[in-house]
């Protein structure tokens, strides 16, 4: 077994499909992720092997696994509500075959989907718990220790904002291609 380290942002599935593939294509076969960011692979023949993540916050119907398992995708895990698959490219044909989602519309549905039940919840812990909570240690600060724990929760501060807004702005990007596709 070998584990890698990385971190992709809610936003970045695309580039985490790309690297799942890349790893594959070099002998590590993806075996499972461990929260919040290790990936497990297991050695294996270099192939050319394609993944995809489709973004499901509920539990997975028998359905649901059947559907894509009858396109060929094997299903991996579930993660944070991310569901992996992947696919021999040998068995994509056509271009088609090498997506999980049957038209752009849907891929924009799964991004909106995203949006709602994952940026807005952040958006509002961010509004409603965090920036009063960073307002109040920052005006209030008294002694030494408050200056420090002052200055800290100002870095991940910034980082939960640029996040949040490094997110929203390339959801948003992904959401006007699938529409125009």
């Amino acid at each position: 077994m070998i584990r890698k380290v990385r971190f992709f942002s809610i936003a970045d599935f695309e580039e985490e499909e790309l690297w799942l593939r890349e790893q594959h294509r070099r002998g590590l076969r993806f075996v499972k992720c461990v929260p919040p960011c290790f990936y497990v692979f297991e050695a294996c023949q270099p192939e050319d092997v394609i993944y995809r993540l489709d973004y499901k916050n509920a539990a997975l119907g028998a359905d649901y696994l059947q559907l894509f398992g009858d396109y060929g995708w094997e299903y991996i895990q579930t993660m944070f509500g991310w569901c992996y698959f992947r696919k021999p490219a040998s068995l994509a044909q056509r271009e088609n075959d090498a997506e999980i989602f049957s038209d752009p519309a849907s891929k924009v549905d799964m991004i909106r989907h995203l949006i709602q039940t994952r940026m807005l919840p952040l958006l509002a812990i961010f509004l409603c718990g965090i920036l009063p909570n960073w307002a109040r240690l920052v005006l209030d600060q008294a002694g030494r220790t408050e200056q420090i724990l002052g200055m800290v929760f100002t870095g991940l501060l910034l980082l939960y904002a640029y996040l949040l807004l490094y997110c929203a702005i390339k959801l948003r990007t992904l959401r006007k291609k699938y529409a125009r596709s």
